[in-house]
């Protein structure tokens, strides 16, 4: 944009001593620096550049009272343009956390209280296809959080044998739930 400063200066200069056609002429090269500009600023939001270089326009020809022609003209536009964008950005935030509360709430009314008992219930039927070793091993070790030597104890077998069980328990129940999803 800054290799197009003459030309812009000289349209918008000319345009602000009244000169209409130079001003139609100098926003539709500005729209089209401004359209490069933006969207290699948010290049994953292509589809809001539009709106943006629209903002952005609309913004310039309000505040055009307030550029001073011994000033260069695309620092102005810049400063403006980047304005926009974080506006822009404020409003998608605020957009955004506005949908994430309102799906907070969402999964505060869908909250079943029976959903622990159902857990119990689904893991005990799951529990259920293992061999005793595996079944009993998972049941002390990761789900009533005994150490490893305790559940030997408890299951009379060696302290490898159980987590050999806890991990061909594990890997069948994984293989179970993707067969029933």
């Amino acid at each position: 944009m800054y290799s197009a400063e003459p030309r812009l200066k000289a349209l918008f200069v000319n345009a602000l001593a009244g000169n209409a056609p130079e001003y139609r002429l100098f926003l539709a090269e500005l729209t089209r620096y401004l359209r490069g500009y933006l969207r290699k600023r948010i290049p994953q939001l292509q589809d809001d550049v539009e709106d943006l270089v629209q903002e952005t326009l609309l913004a310039v020809h309000n505040a055009r009272h307030t550029y001073h022609p011994d000033e260069p003209l695309t620092a102005w536009v810049h400063a403006i343009a980047r304005y926009k964008l974080m506006d822009f950005f404020s409003a998608r935030a605020k957009r955004e956390s506005r949908q994430m509360r309102l799906d907070d709430h969402e999964d505060l009314f869908s909250v079943s209280y029976d959903e622990p008992l159902d857990a119990r219930r689904d893991i005990g039927k799951l529990l259920d296809h293992l061999p005793d070793k595996q079944r009993l091993s998972i049941l002390h070790v990761k789900l009533q959080g005994l150490s490893i030597a305790e559940a030997a104890q408890l299951t009379g077998l060696s302290e490898s044998a159980v987590k050999v069980s806890i991990h061909r328990g594990l890997k069948a129940l994984a293989i179970r739930v993707r067969g029933m999803a």
